[in-house]
């Protein structure tokens, strides 16, 4: 049920031997790092915050390019970033909201016999009924 995606991030060495990095994609997608790891870590970051910003506001969010339609710079080179949209708002919008809901007498009496968890069974039918929002 999560939604991955792949956006090709161009690396450029820098003279101090930090990387600069920016995901031709997505306008002002942009950061750096002292060392490659962290360029990456960082790269993965960036990707996040402007991917769920996009997806907050209800902006489209564009389809990832082909590696091999970049056009690359001397010393340049790519690396595919992968970020999984459901399991960032997992993480960071797990937040419980309160809903109050009616049924009727008889199947609340069922259910709370059976020892039925309301919020899980509510939470599940959505999922299966809204899917995954992307």
């Amino acid at each position: 049920m999560s939604k991955k995606l792949f956006y090709p991030a161009v690396f450029e060495p820098e003279d101090n031997n930090s990387f600069s990095v920016y995901f031709p994609d997505i306008q002002g997608c942009n950061t750096c790092g002292e060392y490659l790891e962290e360029a990456y870590e960082m790269a993965q970051d960036v990707l996040a915050l402007m991917l769920s910003y996009m997806h907050d506001h209800k902006e489209e969010i564009p389809n990832p390019s082909n590696p091999q339609d970049i056009k690359l710079k001397d010393n340049q080179f790519i690396i595919v970033v992968e970020f999984d949209m459901l399991e960032y708002l997992k993480k960071t919008k797990s937040h419980a909201v309160k809903k109050t809901l009616s049924i009727p007498s008889w199947l609340n009496e069922r259910a709370i016999e059976a020892g039925i968890n309301f919020s899980q069974v509510l939470q599940e039918a959505l999922i299966k009924k809204v899917g995954t929002m992307f």
